[in-house]
């Protein structure tokens, strides 16, 4: 099978202006992401519609598709990248444009998900630990997941799933593995194409999570399992946090 990556990048975060462009480091995080990916893939490709990110992308010798500002998300980024590049493929690695610290072995493992012909869509979850605590579980920003036992996701949720009946919320880590969500997508070409003329569907709406459209709709979505912990940034703090995070874990990212 050919699997292409594709780096979705936009300026206009909500939260982060510019984020693409932040210095981890004393390099960008696009490239930080980009060069940590780089040898998972026969091409990669950043997708965006903003030059300043196009530039900065030529600049360190990545290769860039510029897409429609009219696109809705990452996911609706990845279809039109793969169309404007006219390449053919079977499966599209949506890369999380703020997740500087993605293994290979993570990228390896989500592709690994479509050695079954059953797997329409594959994402990453990591299992929270004891030592993340009772708050981190809990926090709506870190999506949960549940999974069959084939190994698809049967749900996923802002609040804590499974709830854990007759057990006291101090013990939940200890009596059950719960699972967080890592926004990493892999899609096979065909159901890329198609998730994304689907309408927004009621659970969709009201977890404010794209992927429950997708189940919704009959689509099967394969879930890998990684040990490994990742910063993703989303804020300025965020920012921070990850230099920290380089640091406690010997990454010699001089500023």
């Amino acid at each position: 099978m050919k699997f292409v990556g594709i780096i979705p990048a936009r300026y206009a975060s909500t939260r982060f202006p510019g984020k693409p462009l932040a210095m981890l480091g004393g390099k960008t995080v696009i490239q930080r992401v980009y060069e940590q990916v780089k040898g998972c893939f026969d091409d990669l490709y950043v997708a965006t519609d903003d030059e300043r990110i196009a530039d900065c992308v030529k600049g360190f010798g990545g290769n860039v598709v510029m897409t429609s500002e009219a696109c809705n998300n990452g996911t609706e980024r990845c279809l039109d990248a793969y169309t404007n590049l006219g390449i053919e493929c079977d499966v599209i690695v949506n890369i999380q444009g703020d997740e500087p610290f993605i293994q290979r072995n993570q990228v390896e493992s989500l592709m690994a998900c479509f050695d079954s012909e059953e797997t329409d869509i594959a994402t990453l979850v990591k299992p929270f630990e004891k030592e993340d605590g009772l708050e981190r579980l809990e926090c709506p920003n870190s999506p949960k997941v549940v999974m069959n036992s084939d190994g698809f996701a049967i749900y996923f949720s802002r609040s804590v799933i499974p709830y854990l009946r007759g057990v006291e919320k101090s013990e939940w880590l200890d009596k059950h593995t719960f699972y967080k969500h890592l926004g990493i997508y892999a899609y096979r070409v065909d159901v890329l194409k198609n998730i994304t003329t689907l309408p927004q569907s009621p659970m969709e709406k009201a977890e404010s999570l794209e992927q429950l459209r997708w189940l919704e709709n009959g689509y099967r979505i394969r879930v890998g399992v990684t040990n490994i912990e990742t910063i993703g940034i989303d804020t300025p703090e965020d920012l921070e946090r990850a230099k920290e995070f380089a640091a406690s874990i010997g990454l010699d990212w001089e500023d």
